[in-house]
């Protein structure tokens, strides 16, 4: 028996951090290798270390909880593998305005010292995010905690990246990259964040060498004209079929460019004429390679115009956009400027406008690695849920473009290559090298730059688990179940993981990819500092609890699909939480002091057996939603059984047995709440843990305890469905009376007439039907001949119900009540009525005001028709 009573109310405060401290203590987290056991997997997205939780970090972990909870319970060694990531440019910069708080820079500290910083910020604050998962009742195997630049995980990176250059698959070389002048960073994809922008197309007259005209293009970075290497224009535009080979003066730099055909021109846009500046636009960067075109670049690093900008060098490339401008019209070049919005690529972190430029960069060759990564998706290795961003992966994957993985940055893995100062060969290796391989030289230098934070990220799924050693866990564990992560996230880290994984274990690194979508606002709106509307998931936890947040993350939640966020959503999971709890108290008083006996089949009742059949089939479609990780219909099944079926049905059905001494139903009671509380676990850990405890004749933890299974010896079909029958006679009678506004203490005496073979299961239930549809007799007839006068019925599947009118209402006050409200509606049709024939009001109100009049009024008009039918139908009973 339980210890100690349960609290009269539940308070999660001081529930959830006594239990978190007992399951870390007695190490139920901790996954362990066995033999006969199955390992499941599921590696956490790291989140970065300069992380701040957010409802976002809130989802994804519920998600990946629930489920590492629920095969826990089925008996898999399941592993929750936590980690951080260093996160570079963001890491650096917080340390860099740390810095520039202080009056320095890391310029003037140096690498070395900037680094010690750097790792100091990490100890100080990486870890703060950990500790709010923590909160969330996330159960990580925290023993395994990993960081994507410890020593492991660093000795993997530099692993890969040494096979991937033998291979021949990393290169140094000269490509169009996106570049931050406020970061001087080079950028991945998913750190430039596009925004409509209103600008302007400027068109601009390019005059021929040879005097014959002129070819006009438009651009909206007339900066970039300083770059400009040719005009282009596709070979089968009639209009310039002369012009192709031929010289045009570039506007203002005393420099002639040829005209080029190319297939990349649109003929049907604009002019038909691009200009192409190789150094600073991707797409003209390919039409140089494949003509032949010097790539000049004319905006330095810090977004300022370069020596190569001529009269221009030294003006910061808005102003010299400005400048520029002025001098073209001046010079007769502007053939007009038309208003122009278009999205704009902006740095993360910074805001900056981001630059595409020419720069020597490290890349990976994509195309190689592209082809089994594909593969696995279409041969479902790999497969998403839902199916639809499998095509969102193979778009990508089937045109990929090679990835740059340098970064200017201090903090990050630093690229393991080394150029000799005498030779300059460049050395890639696993460890620093004593000497050129190629002059013998000991003056090397290795590369400033560091990896992109994907690089290292990519590998997590296996470096994790000690690859590239052969280690136990990496032979047991890998490759993983299922990745839980955002679908804004598939190309920059989803598919690196995939061919990173394939490439260097030959396995794709899990099975599912689950997809989910943003939690947004009440409003719909992305959650956002600028907007001021995000939520912070501890201060609701603070106020309702976590598994009152994390309920309400899982209801309503599909697949893929966005989400919303309402307060009331959570008070609304709180209160399922105090149901519960009220439910399990309930069934502990009454059990207090007593033997719960065994289930005996042959003492069950219609209730018990249709309660046991309701539990049975939520068992099976609970742990069906679980296994096709369908999270949200999981809990919306789970609510319904326990607080409608359960709370609202069993519990009612049962106080009669219990009053009377029945032991049996105490059984019944205390075997489908334990189990019920099981399946409730995985979505609220901490008030299924607390009443767990509290269960008669149980030991350890829910969280340890096996997962319930259907029990065909306790299903009764036949005899749920008859039950099903007798509620839904319970569930007339209610109706009749609330449409009768019979006040609730009132009992009224009932006249069942059964259909078919149904009197011997109604007549079982008697007790029940006079409990919970408040008569005060129920009496059985066999004909139609025996239905009191002046009665109101209800027809269902198991017969028809009739109350005596005269024990409803007193039939005078109710017509007096219901003429005046008849008066009432009257009045408001004819008033709408009027409103809406008058042209006045008709054709000068807002549309939306005449709408909603009209609506009004056919709403208005129905009730009017149902209460006259009202009124006639008394009279008759007069």
């Amino acid at each position: 028996m339980a210890s100690a009573p349960m609290d009269k109310v539940y308070d999660p405060q001081s529930v959830e951090s006594r239990l978190y401290k007992e399951w870390m203590d007695k190490g139920y987290f901790h996954a362990k290798r066995d033999p006969d056991k199955k390992p499941f997997t599921i590696v956490i997205p790291p989140p970065n270390v300069t992380g701040q939780l957010h409802m976002g970090h809130a989802l994804d972990n519920m998600m990946q909880d629930a489920l590492i909870r629920f095969k826990r319970m089925q008996g898999y060694a399941a592993l929750w593998l936590p980690g951080t990531d260093h996160a570079s440019i963001s890491t650096e910069m917080k340390v860099v305005e740390q810095l520039r708080g202080e009056g320095t820079n890391k310029r003037d500290l140096g690498r070395e010292k900037f680094l010690e910083r750097a790792w100091e910020w990490k100890r100080t604050y990486g870890g703060r995010i950990v500790e709010q998962l923590k909160r969330l009742g996330s159960s990580c195997d925290w023993e395994r905690e990993r960081f994507t630049m410890d020593e492991g995980c660093n000795k993997a990176v530099v692993e890969v990246f040494n096979r991937l250059y033998e291979k021949g698959l990393i290169y140094r070389g000269n490509r169009i990259i996106n570049w931050c002048p406020h970061c001087e960073t080079s950028l991945s994809d998913v750190e430039v964040e596009y925004e409509e922008q209103a600008s302007h197309l400027w068109h601009i007259r390019y005059p021929r060498v040879d005097g014959k005209g002129e070819i006009v293009v438009a651009t909206t970075r007339p900066e970039t004209i300083l770059g400009d290497m040719a005009v282009a224009v596709h070979p089968e535009d009639e209009r310039y079929a002369d012009l192709i080979g031929k010289m045009v003066e570039l506007p203002l730099c005393n420099r002639q460019i040829p005209v080029i055909a190319d297939e990349y021109v649109e003929k049907d846009f604009g002019t038909g004429a691009v200009k192409i500046t190789p150094a600073h636009d991707p797409n003209d960067f390919e039409v140089a390679m494949r003509h032949g075109l010097e790539v000049l670049r004319v905006i330095a690093d810090n977004g300022s115009m370069n020596e190569k900008a001529g009269a221009y060098a030294g003006l910061d490339r808005m102003e010299c956009r400005k400048k520029l401008v002025e001098d073209l019209q001046d010079g007769g070049f502007m053939v007009k400027i038309e208003d122009y919005t278009h999205n704009v690529g902006h740095c993360e972190r910074c805001k900056t406008v981001v630059e595409p430029i020419a720069s020597e960069q490290w890349f990976v060759k994509m195309e190689p690695l592209a082809g089994p990564a594909i593969a696995a998706a279409k041969n479902k290795d790999v497969q998403f849920v839902p199916e639809r961003f499998e095509r969102t992966y193979l778009n990508w994957m089937e045109n990929i473009r090679d990835w740059c993985i340098s970064r200017q940055l201090w903090w990050g893995h630093r690229i393991p290559a080394w150029y000799c100062q005498d030779c300059g060969e460049i050395i890639v290796a696993r460890e620093t090298p004593e000497s050129c391989p190629k002059c013998g030289s000991h003056s090397l230098k290795q590369d400033e730059d560091v990896l992109d934070t994907w690089f290292s990220s990519a590998l997590w799924p296996f470096s994790t688990l000690g690859w590239p050693e052969q280690t136990e866990d990496f032979k047991y564990f890998y490759p993983t179940d299922i990745l839980v992560t955002g679908y804004d996230i598939i190309f920059f880290w989803v598919a690196r993981m995939i061919f990173s994984a394939l490439e260097q274990t030959g396995k794709a690194p899990f099975h599912h990819v689950i997809m989910h979508g943003i939690v947004r606002d009440s409003q719909g709106r992305k959650m956002s500092k600028s907007l001021g509307n995000g939520i912070d998931p501890l201060e609701v936890v603070d106020k309702y609890g976590a598994d009152a947040l994390r309920f309400s993350l899982a209801t309503g939640n599909s697949a893929g699909n966005d989400m919303r966020f309402y307060w009331e959503k959570v008070e609304s999971s709180r209160n399922f939480a105090n149901k519960i709890w009220n439910a399990a108290r309930f069934v502990m008083m009454n059990a207090e002091g007593k033997e719960i006996p065994e289930i005996d089949v042959s003492q069950l009742d219609a209730a018990d057996q249709w309660i046991l059949t309701r539990y049975n089939l939520a068992v099976q479609e609970v742990t069906d939603f679980l296994e096709k990780f369908d999270l949200g219909l999981a809990a919306a099944k789970i609510y319904d059984f326990i607080w409608s079926e359960f709370c609202d049905w069993y519990i009612e059905l049962c106080k009669p047995r219990l009053q009377n001494g029945d032991a049996g139903v105490l059984g019944v009671l205390v075997y489908v709440l334990k189990g019920m509380l099981k399946l409730l676990h995985p979505f609220m850990p901490f008030i299924t843990e607390e009443i767990y405890g509290h269960l008669p004749g149980v030991e350890g933890s829910i969280m340890v305890s096996d997962w319930p299974e259907v029990n065909e010896a306790l299903c009764f079909p036949e005899k749920a469905a008859q039950m099903e029958g007798v509620m839904e006679l319970i569930r007339a009678v209610r109706n009749l009376r609330s449409e009768m506004n019979v006040p609730m203490g009132k009992r009224t005496s009932l006249t069942v007439l059964p259909q078919g073979d149904w009197g011997d299961a109604l007549a079982a239930a008697q007790v029940y039907i006079s409990r919970l549809a408040y008569a005060s007799a129920v009496n059985f007839i066999a004909g139609k001949g025996q239905v009191p006068e002046k009665a109101v019925s209800a027809v269902c599947a198991a017969g028809e119900v009739f109350i005596p009118l005269g024990e409803l209402v007193d039939v005078e006050k109710e017509l007096a009540r219901l003429n005046k409200e008849l008066e009432g509606l009257r009045k408001e049709v004819a008033r709408a009525e009027g409103k809406l024939s008058n042209p006045g009001f008709v054709n000068k109100a807002p549309e939306k005001i005449v709408a909603e009049e009209r609506e009004k009024l056919a709403l208005n008009q129905d009730k009017l028709e149902r209460l006259g039918e009202r009124i006639a139908a008394l009279q008759e009973m007069r």
